[in-house]
């Protein structure tokens, strides 16, 4: 993550409180990869990074304005405050929900995705990477930003899926991290990189074994996973997801793969996961 300037920090929040936000006693926050985050009394304060563009997961501050805006009142998201610029830097406020971030219960999980992919977006919103032809693209991609690509290139997907008719509102980053647990329910946040597409995607970055490492220490087991996929409203969804999964698989261990050559010795242990679960299953047709 892009390092803040010396006493940056001090005269954002001398600034915010400035507006009229009460922010006091700013401490961070654990478990953002990509921006700068504080708890501050009863806000939580998003810093948006500058930093390069990520392959694979948008940071874009108007997407998630745009849905705290559109999905106010549902329950799934925190209620958004104030938002604003300072020394070049997008930033927004928004409550803090008093919960923790999601360990158990993958079916509450199904149900609140089935949930949200029922919802119409908001306007403005880009479309998400359908059908295994553009995930091949986008892995392609991916790769090609990569030192050691051979490897994982050969292991390129052969089952094909075609785009799905009616794109639906996803998250686009469901991952344990990013969903809080709390008075029985929860609520998503992290809406930077919503899209109109695809719902196996929420469904297949969830059961992810590297993003279940990476933000729940552990992957899912294999009964958990399956009460995943029962349990969400649509079953052609859930079987759409397994068909897709080997691209998913492949895609995820090319992101974990790019992450890993940046220094980051964690994403090598989540690549050689979804390596492994790549290298377990037999392409499938839809």
């Amino acid at each position: 993550m892009q390092l803040l300037p010396d006493q940056f920090e001090t005269r954002f929040f001398a600034y915010l409180a400035a507006t009229g936000l009460h922010v006091p006693a700013p401490r961070r926050l654990a478990g953002g990869r990509s921006n700068h985050v504080w708890r501050a009394g009863a806000l939580v304060i998003k810093l948006y990074a500058k930093e390069g563009a990520n392959p694979l997961f948008a940071n874009d501050p108007a997407r998630e304005i745009a849905i705290l805006t559109a999905l106010s009142g549902t329950g799934m998201v925190p209620s958004m405050v104030q938002t604003g610029a300072f020394e070049g830097h997008e930033w927004l406020g928004y409550a803090h929900v008093n919960g923790n971030p999601w360990q158990e219960d993958t079916g509450h999980v199904a149900q609140l995705l089935g949930r949200l992919h029922d919802l119409a977006p908001p306007p403005g919103l880009p479309p998400g990477v359908n059908g295994s032809a553009e995930l091949e693209r986008q892995t392609e991609a991916i790769l090609a930003l990569c030192r050691d690509q051979d490897g994982l290139a050969a292991l390129r997907p052969l089952g094909r899926v075609p785009p799905l008719a009616q794109p639906v509102l996803i998250h686009g980053d469901p991952v344990p991290g990013n969903l809080l647990a709390h008075d029985g329910t929860l609520t998503l946040i992290d809406w930077q990189c919503p899209q109109v597409g695809d719902p196996a995607e929420d469904l297949a970055l969830f059961l992810s074994p590297a993003m279940q490492l990476m933000y729940r220490g552990v992957p899912l087991s294999k009964a958990e996973a399956d009460v995943f996929l029962t349990a969400y409203p649509d079953p052609r969804t859930a079987g759409r997801t397994l068909a897709l999964m080997p691209w998913f698989h492949w895609r995820m261990a090319a992101y974990c793969l790019w992450r890993s050559e940046r220094g980051d010795a964690k994403d090598r242990q989540a690549f050689e996961l979804e390596l492994a679960a790549l290298q377990s299953i037999r392409p499938r047709n839809a």
